[in-house]
């Protein structure tokens, strides 16, 4: 048997439950909150007022209670920022081996897998040793299991907690400075990067964006230059994007960057440098400034009908 940890529904879960699949055991799945989730054998959900907010040690603790009493042959999450944290606060307390963002597994013992390392840029195919193996799966590198209809029946369990399982919590949350659709789901992402000069400069970015109903990202720079928040950034230690249409401004593509939006369909560069190292993974470019390019982008959709 396969324990799914299911931070909740969404694209991310059903790849998740894709990949366990595929192992070839029958699924169960553990949260810490009841959901609809179909496509497992059972749904076990970890009760206490800790999950009221986000635990990283709380939810490993009661994850680790539950491998301790179904024996699982592995324990698969999705490779999100949660999914990591809380499989290696697992693997910590019960001295368990861990591979993080993997794109396949063949069963077996040792198990060996396919995971993705620096930024995207090298695979490892490595064997795990022992049971149960903890694995998260490598965000939109993995087909997604459809979803299927109905709920999985759900048991309810009350783990022990001590007070340093709650110690490091989630005591509020800041919300995006935009509405509108969120960067991880958005079909179309338009992001600038040094390139667009100062906060000021992503007037044009948002602009292009709106206009095709997507969101807007930007490069670790940006964030780091004070232009705009973290949540807006794409890449390795930002948001993983898997856009339809990927519309990069002035990033030159470092390895971290590409990381955070390989999963896209089709990428459109804007960059002044013809050799930019962004351009050999675009399926489109065209080299110019940022700030005369994107107008003149806008412009041509408005001539066409689009706003």
């Amino acid at each position: 048997m396969v324990l799914v940890y299911v931070e909740g529904p969404g694209e991310l879960t059903q790849q998740a439950l894709g990949f366990a699949r595929s192992l070839g055991e029958p699924l169960h799945a553990f949260a810490t909150e009841e959901m609809e989730i179909g496509g497992v054998d059972t749904l076990h959900v970890a009760e206490s007022d800790a999950f009221d907010g986000f635990a990283p040690a709380a939810v490993a603790q009661a994850l680790a209670e539950l491998v301790d009493r179904l024996s699982p042959s592995a324990v698969v999450a999705a490779g999100t920022q949660r999914g990591n944290e809380v499989l290696a606060h697992v693997a910590a307390r019960r001295d368990l081996p861990f591979a993080a963002n993997c794109i396949v597994a063949s069963g077996g013992d040792p198990l060996e897998v396919t995971r993705v390392r620096w930024g995207g840029s090298l695979l490892e195919e490595a064997r795990i040793h022992g049971t149960p193996r903890l694995l998260t799966v490598q965000p939109h590198a993995v087909e997604a299991e459809a979803q299927t209809a109905g709920a999985a029946p759900v048991e309810t369990f009350a783990p022990t907690l001590s007070e340093a399982d709650v110690a490091v919590r989630v005591v509020g949350r800041i919300g995006a400075a935009t509405g509108g659709v969120s960067l991880a789901d958005a079909k179309v992402v338009v992001s600038a990067g040094r390139g667009a000069g100062s906060t000021e400069g992503f007037a044009i970015i948002e602009e292009l964006a709106a206009l095709l109903g997507g969101a807007v990202g930007c490069s670790r720079a940006v964030t780091m230059a004070g232009w705009r928040p973290h949540t807006d950034q794409v890449g390795q230690t930002g948001t993983k994007i898997a856009p339809d249409l990927y519309i990069a401004c002035g990033i030159s593509g470092a390895t971290q960057h590409m990381a955070g939006c390989k999963g896209a369909k089709a990428i459109l560069a804007v960059n002044t440098d013809p050799e930019a190292p962004i351009l050999a993974s675009a399926d489109y470019a065209v080299i110019g400034d940022l700030h005369e390019v994107v107008p003149a982008i806008t412009a041509e959709l408005r001539k066409a009908g689009g706003g």
